[in-house]
C-alpha cells in the first residue's frame, strides 16, 4: 500500500474499515501504533478528567469539541493516578494554555506518560461513523522517524479482538483496600470539609473515577474502596452500611464472571447497593439477563 500522506501530515489514524485519516502527531512518539477502539466525547470541558477516566482503558477518544488544551493540566484534576486513555484525536492543534490552575501544558503532560495524540482531523465526520456504524478498531500511529507501513496498521487493527470478552477492570483497579477522606472541591474556598456523622459505605473499585469518592465524602459517607475481584464476605467483613459499585472499562460480561457473585452475596445479606455506569449494567445479570457494551462508542457530558 503506498505512502499517500499529504503534506506537513506526521502521524496517520488507521481504521478496520480500512479508513485512513492523516493530521499532525501531538504528545509522546509511538514505536509501536496505539491500537484499540475509538469513540468519542462531546464533553466541552474537562479533557484532563476524560483522559484519565478508567473507563476509557482500551480506547482512543475523538474529542468533538475543538478547544482541547486551553486549560492545561494539574495534578488536581486526575481521575486516577495517570492516563488511561491510549490516545486522543482532536480537529485543531492543542490550544495553549490560559489557565491560573494550569502546572502544565497538555502536550507535555501526554508526553510524560507516553500517550500520543493526533491534530487535524474532520473530527465531525469520524463522529458520525462511530455514531452510524459504531465503535471499531483503530490505530493511532505516530512515529519519530517518519517512516509509515500503512498496510501494516490495517492488518493491525484487522487482527485486534475488540473489547468483547476483555476484563479490563482486572487492570485499572486498585490493588489492596484503601480508605478516601477527600471531599469535592469548590471555588474559592478549595476542598469542602467532610461532613462529621458519615455511613460506611464500601466503593468496588472496577475503575473509579476519584471525583465518584469525593462526591461519596461530600454526601456524608465513610468510604473505604476495595479492589474489583473483592468476594462478599470480605466486603461484609468491612461491616459497611451500604455498597457502591463504580463505573469502569472493558466487556461487562467478562467483568461479571467475579462481579455478580458479589454482588449477589450482598444482597443476600440485606445491604443496600448502589452504582453507576459498569457498576449497575452488572444488574441483569442477577436475573440471567444478558450484558453488553454500550454499541456506538459514545461518551456523552451531561454537563457544559
Amino acid at each position: 500500500m503506498p505512502d499517500a500522506r499529504p503534506d506537513g501530515a506526521t502521524a496517520a489514524l488507521v481504521l478496520a474499515d480500512g479508513t485512513i485519516l492523516w493530521g499532525k502527531g501531538f504528545g509522546a512518539f509511538t514505536q509501536k501504533p496505539a491500537l484499540g477502539e475509538i469513540c468519542f466525547s462531546t464533553g466541552m470541558s474537562g479533557y484532563q478528567e476524560t483522559l484519565t477516566d478508567p473507563s476509557f482503558a482500551g480506547q482512543i477518544i475523538t474529542f468533538t469539541f475543538p478547544h482541547i488544551g486551553n486549560v492545561g493540566t494539574t495534578p488536581e484534576d486526575d481521575e486516577a493516578s495517570r492516563i488511561a486513555a491510549l490516545g486522543l484525536v482532536t480537529k485543531e492543534d492543542l490550544t495553549e494554555p490560559a489557565n491560573w490552575r494550569a502546572t502544565e501544558s497538555l502536550d507535555a503532560w501526554l508526553k510524560a506518560q507516553d500517550v500520543p495524540g493526533i491534530a487535524g482531523i474532520d473530527t465531525r465526520s469520524l463522529t458520525l461513523k462511530i455514531r452510524d456504524h459504531g465503535a471499531q478498531t483503530a490505530a493511532l500511529y505516530f512515529p519519530e522517524n517518519g517512516q509509515f507501513d500503512l498496510a501494516a496498521l490495517q492488518d493491525a487493527t484487522r487482527a485486534w479482538p475488540g473489547l468483547e470478552g476483555m476484563d479490563l477492570a482486572k487492570t485499572v483497579t486498585c490493588k489492596a483496600p484503601y480508605t478516601w477522606s477527600e471531599s469535592v472541591w469548590e471555588w474559592p474556598k478549595g476542598t469542602r470539609p467532610a461532613p462529621e456523622n458519615r455511613r460506611k459505605v464500601v466503593a468496588v473499585d472496577y475503575g473509579a473515577k476519584r471525583n465518584i469518592l469525593r462526591c461519596l465524602v461530600a454526601a456524608g459517607c465513610d468510604v473505604t474502596v476495595v479492589p474489583a475481584t473483592t468476594t462478599a464476605e470480605e466486603i461484609l467483613a468491612l461491616k459497611p452500611a451500604g455498597v457502591f459499585l463504580s463505573n469502569g472499562p472493558g466487556d461487562p460480561a467478562a467483568t461479571a464472571e467475579y462481579a455478580v457473585p458479589a454482588i449477589q452475596g450482598v444482597l443476600n445479606a440485606g445491604l443496600p447497593l448502589f452504582g453507576i455506569c459498569l457498576g449497575i449494567s452488572f444488574w441483569p445479570a442477577r436475573w440471567a439477563g444478558r450484558l453488553t457494551s454500550w454499541p456506538a462508542g459514545i461518551v456523552v457530558q451531561t454537563s457544559p
